[in-house]
């Protein structure tokens, strides 16, 4: 992907995009696997689909899918429709048709983490202080761990998925449910938790408002302070050689290239926002990151000129969800109020 954020055109007006009120808090936010539909997850327990296409007719709204707020969404993984865990415990199949399918139900708790795994297939969701992978058909369910899973994510080869909670890190087997888990101690609450892309790296966002990080092979940790809020984002690049992270007013990037970012200061980069930023989401191929802002406001950033552009002006409504199509031409976008954005950055 080609984009030149110091050319003058990229400042003298935001790209085209299409904005949706939905009248509903978002929470979440993908786009199918074909590219085609984005999907967005709302409060009032309805998914709502748009054509990834800003100049498409915007499809209606449909009824609720889940009893209570949609607390987490992503792409099937097996399909071009997408996956969806609410409140009432159900774990959800979503065609983008509007067909409807349910993969697991647990009574009494919530769905609030899904992760998937393009090339298996396999989905993994957040159950209390369990997770459950869905594979081939079957589910599996790890845990208990000694409190709430916040967050959870797959290896790179899907093999494992780690999880996130208080006191550090498991790491399951995919494959093999009765194998001992791998464990990462730290202490405090684990808030968030993204496995690098290389799968060299598992990275968290703790209470104590900092982020651990913990080289797997060597089973040796690192931890990087400064922070004025919890870190709830955390975004790797695709070449595994910059970990993004929320809560600063700029972007925020620590470099995993050669040595690591021990006893290093983070780059950090573009115009500061009127607030902290509440959400990243690294480029799938480029050297470009998004970052949503309390403020509402919306910017692209170039880690390679230091560079970022304004995407969307501040509204004063907190962005709660973005994420790229996987061509990387496509972002979306939900914030707090229930307004849905779609932009194209195909100029």
């Amino acid at each position: 992907m080609k984009l030149d954020l110091a050319n003058p055109a990229w400042r003298a007006a935001l790209p085209p995009s299409r904005s949706v009120a939905a009248d509903a808090p978002a929470s979440a936010c993908a786009f199918s696997r074909d590219g085609a539909t984005v999907a967005f997850a709302l409060g009032d327990g309805r998914v709502r689909l748009l054509p990834a296409d800003i100049n498409a007719a915007e499809t209606p709204a449909g009824e609720p899918v889940h009893r209570g707020a949609v607390l987490a969404m992503t792409a099937d993984p097996t399909g071009d429709g997408f996956v969806s865990g609410g409140d009432d415990g159900r774990l959800l199949r979503l065609g983008s048709d509007g067909t409807m399918s349910e993969l697991a139900h647990q009574k009494g708790k919530w769905i609030e983490h899904i992760a998937i795994h393009r090339a298996s297939g396999a989905i993994a969701a957040v159950a209390g202080k369990n997770a459950l992978v869905v594979k081939d058909g079957q589910t599996s369910e790890f845990g208990p761990h000694q409190s709430t899973v916040a967050d959870l994510d797959f290896s790179k080869d899907g093999s494992r998925v780690a999880c996130a909670h208080y006191g550090g890190v498991t790491v399951w087997s995919v494959g093999n449910v009765t194998l001992p888990p791998r464990r990462f101690a730290w202490a405090g609450s684990h808030v968030a938790l993204k496995w690098s892309t290389d799968g060299k790296f598992i990275a968290t966002g703790t209470q104590e408002n900092d982020i651990h990080v913990w080289r797997i092979a060597q089973s040796t940790d690192m931890r990087m302070q400064g922070y004025p809020a919890k870190v709830r984002s955390l975004s790797w690049s695709a070449d595994a050689r910059w970990l993004f992270t929320s809560s600063q007013p700029v972007f925020t990037a620590w470099s995993f290239a050669g040595k690591g970012p021990e006893g290093k200061p983070p780059v950090q980069f573009g115009e500061e926002g009127a607030s902290l930023i509440t959400v990243v989401a690294a480029h799938p191929t480029a050297e470009f990151v998004a970052g949503g802002y309390e403020s509402g406001e919306l910017q692209l950033g170039d880690i390679k000129t230091r560079r970022s552009v304004v995407l969307k002006l501040a509204d004063g409504s907190a962005i709660t969800c973005l994420t790229w199509s996987t061509d990387g031409f496509r972002l979306a976008a939900g914030n707090d109020r229930g307004d849905l954005l779609v932009v194209d950055l195909r100029r």
